[in-house]
């Protein structure tokens, strides 16, 4: 009985933790326009780095940070269907 007990405690210990980090996430949005160089979360819309960590420059509109939700525009940063747009017309010029 003791090793079933067990079992169920090291199941729902699993359970909670793989849940904490969804219901943060879903807290959270790409803010594009606000990383400060090397402080990126993923890769960029260039596709030039695929890794956290790789920007070159301060707010980079092309790099990427998650933030709170809805405090992207609050903070001078872009959502990504806006700074799609702006890459786009920058590759134009």
């Amino acid at each position: 009985m003791n090793k079933s007990i067990l079992a169920s405690a090291a199941l729902a210990a699993l359970v909670s933790t793989t849940m904490v980090p969804v219901s943060e996430a879903a807290a959270k949005e790409k803010c594009y326009g606000v990383a400060k160089a090397g402080q990126n979360d993923c890769g960029n819309l260039a596709g030039t780095h695929s890794c956290a960590g790789q920007s070159k420059v301060d707010n980079d509109p092309g790099e990427w940070k998650l933030v709170a939700k809805g405090t992207c525009v609050d903070l001078g940063g872009m959502l990504k269907a806006e700074a799609k747009e702006k890459y786009k017309a920058s590759k134009k010029a």
